[in-house]
């Protein structure tokens, strides 16, 4: 077996026709999403941020509503 993933890539799958190579792509991403763990939950460093970047903003909406 190879030693690492470009030497595998180049001694056995880049001798594959383009429309296999793009079937085992398909397989290999497939697999890695059914793998992949999504967690939709904010971690409080990101509401921290929102809400810094929220309270920069305040300042020009004020002044927007001012000049109306």
């Amino acid at each position: 077996m190879a030693a690492n993933p470009k030497q595998l890539y180049d001694e056995s799958i880049r001798a594959l026709p383009p429309k296999e190579r793009l079937q085992l792509a398909a397989l290999i991403l497939d697999d890695l999403a059914s793998a992949a763990e999504f967690d939709d939950a904010w971690t409080e460093e990101d509401m921290r941020d929102l809400a810094a970047f929220s309270l920069s903003l305040a300042p020009a909406h004020d002044s927007n509503n001012e000049a109306s």
